[in-house]
């Protein structure tokens, strides 16, 4: 059976209008780099997020506020990337990049440790590699969104190319998860987006996830030092998304212990999950990719 898209309508005529633009980006490697050589890509990677300053909350916190208790927090249910707003203290955990067989597993064992859910915005190519896994996933009650098929940098492609990354991402997640119901969250590849593709997929009701605090697990750093330099941002802000990707062997070892300080410092996890399951009460089609 081919490849089939539960698409936004607008997605799709806004990608047969879109002008061509040369470039590609090549697919991610997932190499580990060095944090004191990445200051140009760290820039792009952490600068490009853009912030709706109605519903982010800044302020550091008093310590007095925080109290440890359980880590499990609410569960806040959204239709659009506005509704994301976080209270003092709480956080929502995102993986992306998988699922990565070796390394999800563990992921998923230490949030069920703490009894808490994360929401996992996965590569079309590595569902498709990992259909069982993805579904696993899903099945002990994360949230999972689509991530792009391989990977690219969205804003070095057409519109159309985009556009079609998206979809084809969107698509092969979907496939791989089978019976289990695939949210509208979206992530952009390296945060690099343009303002047609993100007014596109907003308004097509896709929720676009940006970024308060990036653990950059990606670089090849301790666990001690990916651990603390999260906390770090995470008390200097008081609240936020972080981001994880479940494809790196120190952030699976460092994910217990991260866990156990944001429930000794009084943090909550929030459950993030759309409004209503299933098309997300969306305006769709299903459309055949071709050339896949």
């Amino acid at each position: 059976m081919g490849a089939h898209l539960r698409l936004l309508r607008v997605l799709v005529v806004a990608g047969l209008l879109a002008s061509a633009m040369a470039g590609c980006a090549k697919p991610i490697r997932h190499t580990d780099v060095s944090a004191d050589a990445q200051v140009v890509a760290d820039r792009m990677t952490t600068g490009a997020v853009m912030q709706m300053a109605s519903a982010r909350l800044t302020q550091p916190i008093p310590n007095r506020i925080l109290q440890p208790g359980h880590l499990e927090g609410r569960t806040l249910t959204v239709a659009t990337t506005a509704d994301i707003v976080l209270r003092p203290g709480e956080v929502i955990l995102t993986f992306d990049d998988g699922p990565r067989a070796g390394k999800t597993p563990a992921i998923l064992d230490a949030l069920d440790q703490y009894g808490v859910k994360a929401t996992f915005l996965m590569l079309g190519s590595a569902a498709k590699a990992n259909p069982a896994l993805a579904r696993q996933v899903a099945q002990h009650g994360h949230t999972v969104g689509s991530h792009t098929y391989n990977h690219v940098d969205l804003g070095k492609l057409s519109r159309q190319a985009a556009l079609d990354e998206i979809a084809r991402g969107e698509a092969a997640v979907a496939e791989a998860l089978g019976n289990e119901d695939l949210s509208p969250f979206f992530r952009f590849p390296y945060l690099s987006q343009t303002g047609y593709l993100r007014t596109t997929l907003l308004q097509g009701d896709m929720v676009v996830l940006d970024v308060d605090i990036d653990s950059k697990d990606y670089y090849s750093d301790s666990v001690a030092v990916v651990t603390a330099r999260t906390l770090d941002r995470l008390e200097a802000r008081g609240s936020g998304i972080i981001l994880f990707h479940d494809i790196h062997q120190r952030t699976v070892d460092m994910l217990p212990g991260f866990l156990a300080e944001l429930e000794e410092r009084g943090y909550s996890v929030v459950r993030l999950v759309p409004k209503s399951s299933g098309i997300f009460g969306r305006s769709v089609i299903t459309a055949e990719l071709g050339g896949q």
